[in-house]
């Protein structure tokens, strides 16, 4: 598979060649889904928590006596078993977060990045820098390149002008080469990538 790669102006000045064996035959989801799962559960709070016997206020002292009234023996008025007593096997904070090993994380990146391929939503260009820092000029060339809605732009070491000319446009996410992930790719409409990253990640993946 071959893919242009154009310039700022959307002008076709090169190609780059795509490895079958990475980005062709079928688009393999179960592997996005466990990569997208886990980035979701290491990045949850985990913050929940209840009261158990000896968080909730009260207690202390014994209720009642313990004959001679009829009643069950308590011992203090936080038993779970009354109203307002503590909370028995309650959830409590935690981390929620696993790890996957690492050829699954390729592989799903891999996929991703093969069924963006195969939708015609990624795009190559030569370079991704800026002159004047202006967010302007940044959303006229994406307009220009098609990256309309959520855009994922991709370079090897992302230029600090133009990284500051894109934070402001809603949708649009810079990322490292080295740092993308699968949710990353497939939780934007189109992928704009340099040349250079893209060979980085087909040697990455390969």
């Amino acid at each position: 598979m071959k893919l242009d790669v154009v310039n700022a102006q959307n002008e076709k000045i090169g190609d780059v060649e795509l490895r079958d064996e990475l980005f062709g035959g079928r688009v393999k989801t179960d592997l996005i889904w466990e990569s997208v799962v886990q980035q979701n559960a290491s990045e949850r709070r985990g913050t929940h928590a209840t009261k158990n016997r000896a968080l909730v206020s009260g207690g202390g002292i014994k209720p009642y006596k313990q004959k001679g009234t009829g009643r069950p023996q308590v011992g203090s008025s936080r038993t779970p078993l009354w109203r307002k007593g503590g909370t028995v096997f309650g959830p409590q904070p935690r981390s929620y977060g696993y790890e996957l090993p690492r050829k699954v994380k390729a592989g799903a990146l891999r996929a991703a990045l093969a069924s963006k391929a195969q939708d015609g939503a990624l795009i190559v260009v030569d370079r991704l820098a800026s002159d004047d820092r202006k967010t302007k000029t940044t959303v006229e060339m994406l307009k220009r390149l098609g990256a309309t809605g959520k855009t994922l732009l991709i370079d090897v070491q992302p230029d600090e002008g133009f990284t500051v000319s894109a934070r402001n446009i809603a949708g649009v996410k810079m990322v490292q080469s080295s740092r993308v992930t699968a949710r990353d790719v497939m939780d934007t409409h189109r992928v704009v990538a340099t040349k250079d990253a893209l060979e980085k990640l087909q040697e990455a993946l390969g």
